[in-house]
């Protein structure tokens, strides 16, 4: 029965809720946090939101965490110098929020500490607060990155700060 609720969740999303869920302002609002982030470390952070899994990706079991891996690679997130892309995914069908590092900051950064970031995320997006549990999230994994790997005189800017609406 859940997952009849899933997939009627998921084929009910539309772009526009998107779009609703986070207008121009909010993602020029979360470009301009990861921009800021960016500049207290060396490492990547990109947000990356879809509204819904494709029917055929529901039927065969899809998960979020398995759509986030794959758009880590299409993004290209795990491309940089240092090996410290962050990606943040969020499904909005299912309000799901998945975060992959590469392996350059997964090595230093527990998976469990991830988690409460994504939890904390969650609970934001259940209450409609998408623009202050975005930038929350970005400014916890940017502590973590500021930690591993602090702001150099050298460090350049490898991954658009733009949100990008899957």
């Amino acid at each position: 029965m859940e997952n009849v609720k899933r997939i009627v969740r998921h084929l009910l999303m539309t772009h526009w809720q998107v779009r609703q869920a986070f207008p121009q302002e909010t993602l020029r609002a979360i470009e301009q946090a990861i921009a800021e982030s960016e500049s207290t470390h060396i490492g990547q952070l990109c947000f990356a939101v879809e509204g819904a899994l494709s029917l055929t990706s529901l039927f065969k079991g899809g998960l979020a965490r398995a759509r986030a891996v794959e758009v880590f690679s299409q993004l290209r997130v795990w491309d940089t110098e240092h090996n410290n892309g962050v990606l943040i995914y969020l499904l909005l069908a299912d309000r799901s929020v998945e975060i992959v590092a590469d392996r350059g900051i997964h090595a230093k950064v527990e998976p469990g500490e991830w988690d409460v970031v994504c939890r904390e995320m969650e609970a934001a997006f259940r209450r409609a607060e998408y623009q202050r549990g975005v930038i929350a999230g970005v400014q916890a994994i940017s502590r973590h990155l500021g930690r591993h790997f602090p702001a150099q005189a050298s460090g350049k800017n490898e991954l658009s700060d733009r949100p990008m609406i899957l």
